[in-house]
């Protein structure tokens, strides 16, 4: 009949739809196999040019890195680990004679467990600190790293004699046969194409030597020469530290570092071995007392010491090593450098060469480390790093894994250099114990990268400096000023947002991955 007709054109119709879509369904995903196959030889095939494009070069390393500082030893022994082939050049492997990098902060010391240094802490005769001692306008108190359940090491840094630490990462990382370290000075980076392959350096001997190798890491120092061939970054300097070591001394409380707020720089004044304390003063970087015509001993004994100094064993201290150490007292600037990202294929910046910050809050090595776990974390699944366009990849998601803890501590060190009233406020709200002590601390000593956190505490020192402004009744002045501060600090923390980031700043998630980057089992730290 007529309606059976049409029901038997309805149901092949339905059928004829049905097998269309069925079949352009499968059409679809045999062309997305066909593209993915496609893909993956392609990748195959790079790889295997990339891999013919080592062995035609001769590569003899994996990686070269110029510079056996803290950064350089614990990257070279860390990629060593991995099965790296790594050829280390050093300037000077004598045993530096510095007096920055003397505090191995809590969170240092967690980093040098996750890479495996934690046994180069000991024989240095490196002394624990477990409290900031601090004084202004002739009072003091004592701020102790708290102890924090989440925190997989003690509670408690080193101080040390920079030197001997070095020596002993140097004796680490030479000790792995992976490591080919040698002493020698870099001229230039070898480019080709924009893409690094290499370096030109002397050896002690004073020849000159072409090394070749698919990833160059520049860690060179504060006064490298190469980090303009890698990354543009502006050097300031801040003022210039002026630093000796008392010897055959022991402070009353050696476990303090004691910070002095004097006007208008501080002083410090800690122990770095069982029988010699280290004491320093910042001067201004464009007033320096001679130090060859006798200035400096005379604006260390009749300034420094008698105006700033704390009466008793420290004062005491303080000129027995000037009167000792007459031809021991060296200067150094102080710099800031932000960190910026380089964008050139073959070549990684670390270290002081990368980034500085004011010495005053102690976290070069705990910065510097921390950048080297991450970046060997990134770097470990790479087969080869002669994928240049891989290993850039993963280099910028360093840049914004690292943020928590350096962003923190370049966040902390500008709310220090703030109004003389901030400077009071803070340390009020240092010494006010709490939660407001110990979260300070926990983020001073690297125990708790949350820049969330330090923006939160940096509200309430600056509410607390308003504060002190309109007290005891506010006046159109004070009024004045108290906005001045609001607006410093605004203008502060809104640099720092548009440098580092907005995402990477506040959204608890980045700091979340940030300690997942490291946080792994640490024992024996």
């Amino acid at each position: 009949s007529i309606s059976e007709s049409k029901i038997k054109i309805s149901l092949l119709s339905g059928m004829a739809t049905t097998y269309t879509w069925l079949w352009t369904l499968l059409a679809f995903i045999l062309t997305w196999m066909v593209f993915h196959l496609i893909k993956r030889k392609k990748i195959g095939t790079e790889e295997t040019e990339v891999d013919a494009e080592e062995t035609r070069d001769g590569e003899a390393h994996d990686v070269i890195i110029v510079g056996a500082g803290v950064a350089g030893a614990a990257l070279a022994y860390a990629l060593a680990k991995d099965g790296r082939r790594v050829h280390v050049i050093e300037r000077d492997l004598k045993e530096p004679q510095r007096f920055m990098g003397e505090l191995m902060q809590p969170g240092g010391r967690l980093m040098l467990a996750q890479l495996g240094f934690e046994d180069c802490l000991e024989e240095i005769d490196a002394q624990e600190i477990k409290l900031l001692a601090i004084y202004k306008d002739g009072k003091n108190d004592t701020l102790y790293f708290p102890d924090n359940k989440n925190f997989p090491c003690e509670s408690a840094g080193r101080l040390l004699r920079n030197g001997r630490l070095v020596q002993r990462l140097h004796k680490k990382a030479a000790s792995h046969a992976n490591v080919q370290l040698e002493e020698g000075t870099v001229k230039f980076l070898i480019e080709e194409k924009g893409v690094v392959k290499g370096v030109i350096y002397k050896n002690s001997a004073g020849e000159e030597i072409t090394a070749f190798a698919p990833l160059t890491v520049v860690c060179d120092g504060c006064y490298s020469n190469l980090r303009r061939s890698a990354v543009d970054n502006k050097v300031e300097v801040l003022s210039c530290f002026v630093g000796y070591v008392t010897k055959n001394t022991r402070l009353e409380d050696p476990h303090s570092m004691h910070l002095i707020f004097s006007k208008p720089l501080p002083c410090v004044v800690y122990q770095i071995t069982s029988s010699e304390v280290r004491c320093a003063a910042e001067v201004p970087a464009d007033s320096i007392p001679s130090i060859a015509n006798g200035e400096m001993v005379n604006f260390l004994k009749k300034t420094v010491a008698p105006r700033y100094i704390p009466d008793g064993n420290l004062c005491e201290t303080f000129l027995k090593g000037v009167e000792e150490g007459l031809l021991e007292i060296k200067t150094t600037a102080t710099k800031s450098m932000s960190a910026k990202q380089c964008d050139k294929k073959g070549v990684i910046v670390l270290g002081d060469a990368f980034n500085m910050r004011h010495p005053i809050i102690a976290s070069g090595m705990m910065v510097a480390l921390s950048d080297v776990l991450i970046l060997r974390n990134l770097l470990w699944p790479v087969p080869s790093f002669s994928n240049t366009k891989k290993v850039l990849e993963l280099v910028k998601s360093f840049y914004i894994i690292r943020k928590p803890m350096s962003a923190t501590k370049c966040l902390l060190l500008q709310r220090t250099k703030q109004e003389r009233e901030c400077e009071k406020a803070a340390l009020v709200t240092f010494s006010s114990g709490g939660f407001r002590t110990s979260g300070m601390m926990a983020i001073l000593g690297g125990m708790n990268p949350r820049p969330l956190s330090l923006v939160f505490h940096l509200v309430c020192i600056t509410l607390t400096a308003m504060g002190y402004l309109l007290s005891p009744f506010p006046s159109p002045r004070r009024f004045w000023h108290s906005l001045r501060v609001f607006a410093l600090a605004l203008k502060m923390l809104g640099a720092h947002l548009g440098d580092d980031g907005l995402k990477e700043m506040l959204i608890p998630t980045n700091a979340a991955s940030y300690r997942k980057s490291y946080m792994t089992t640490a024992s024996d730290c």
